[in-house]
């Protein structure tokens, strides 16, 4: 990696169109022990076998090679990867390795954010913006180069070019008033009906805007462990109907903590002149979630615990490991662009 990263990196000249290349993204390299032997097993056909090794336990639970072999098992639950069989999604070997890696993730999470159980006060905590302002959002309003907002919106890329379909798995575990105010957010999040609205959509134009490459899964490779375990966290808590409590409170940190964020970074793409569609796309958020605070708040939580009041703690948990992650990710990036070097695998 590079020590300095060009100032002002424009990127190719030209950009492959939003509907170009395979719906399925790319398998990446391994990043260890643990991603190379699952990556040899996607290789082949489903059924063939996939070691548990000695890394699963050993190694960062928040690192790169656990962190990448999570996301390899979720992405089969979404688009898949280009040659590797369908059936692997189910397959029992691989849920196997899945579920001994979600271990170790869950358990570290519940550690580093061990005490947080008030679901009033974890929300209202998410309204206080930081008196000093030093946040990502913050550093590229206010000084962000055009590099810096395509690297950020390369690694958001694995997050928002799928937007709203790793919460949309909780759709099934609520019901009643929670329900009703969960799908009517999500509508919003899939453009309410109209495709060209569609959120994943409005982020591929904003990558066009930054000259960045818009076929899904692109920037895997590029993307540290830190923006994949954030990713990693609403898969894993969609997936699973135990934690449907925990998915929720994800989904109202999202929702709360969106608009001040967004109303600063449209503010960063009028600045640096990133284009109409990246500017778009934030001034979007500013206006829809700030109504979805409203909803989300009231009906989805205010409705779940109405119905089960005994998720109050996985809600409050919930909440408490998407601020741990997020804050991780921010602490990435703003330690490498003070630096001027890339908070990425590799640069652009």
């Amino acid at each position: 990696m590079p020590d300095r990263v060009p100032p002002r990196d424009e990127g190719p000249d030209r950009v492959p169109p939003r509907d170009e290349g395979p719906v399925e993204g790319e398998t990446p390299p391994a990043r260890g022990e643990v991603s190379q032997g699952l990556l040899e097993a996607l290789r082949g056909p489903a059924g063939g076998p996939v070691p548990i090794p000695g890394g699963v336990r050993t190694a960062d639970p928040l690192g790169d090679d656990l962190q990448l072999a999570l996301y390899l098992c979720y992405e089969l639950h979404y688009r898949g990867f280009g040659g590797v069989d369908p059936a692997w999604e189910w397959d029992p070997g691989l849920l196997a390795l899945r579920g001994a890696v979600e271990e170790r993730f869950l358990a570290e999470l519940r550690a580093r954010t061990e005490g947080h159980a008030d679901v009033a006060e974890a929300l209202d905590a998410l309204l206080v913006e930081p008196v000093d302002g030093a946040g990502v959002s913050h550093f590229l309003r206010d000084e962000g180069e055009l590099w810096h907002l395509r690297e950020y919106a390369a690694q958001r890329s694995l997050y928002h070019l799928k937007e709203a379909d790793p919460h949309a798995w909780v759709i099934p575990r609520l019901r009643g008033r929670a329900k009703a105010a969960f799908v009517a957010v999500e509508y919003d999040e899939f453009g309410g009906g109209r495709a060209d609205r569609v959120h994943a959509r409005l982020f591929a134009d904003l990558m066009a805007d930054l000259k960045l490459d818009t076929r899904y899964g692109r920037y895997l490779d590029h993307a540290p462990a830190e923006m994949l375990a954030n990713v990693n966290l609403m898969s894993l808590l969609g997936l699973h109907r135990a934690h449907r409590g925990a998915l929720v409170g994800h989904f109202a940190t999202v929702e709360v903590t969106s608009p001040p964020g967004s109303r600063r970074l449209a503010e960063a793409m009028r600045r640096t002149g990133a284009g109409p569609a990246a500017e778009h796309f934030y001034a979007e958020h500013v206006t829809a979630d700030a109504v979805h605070e409203q909803i989300v708040r009231r009906d989805v939580i205010g409705g779940l615990l109405a119905d089960e009041p005994g998720l109050a703690r996985d809600v409050a948990f919930g909440i408490a490991a998407t601020v741990l992650l997020e804050d991780r990710l921010g602490e990435r990036l703003l330690a490498a662009w003070r630096e001027g070097s890339t908070s990425l695998r590799s640069p652009l």
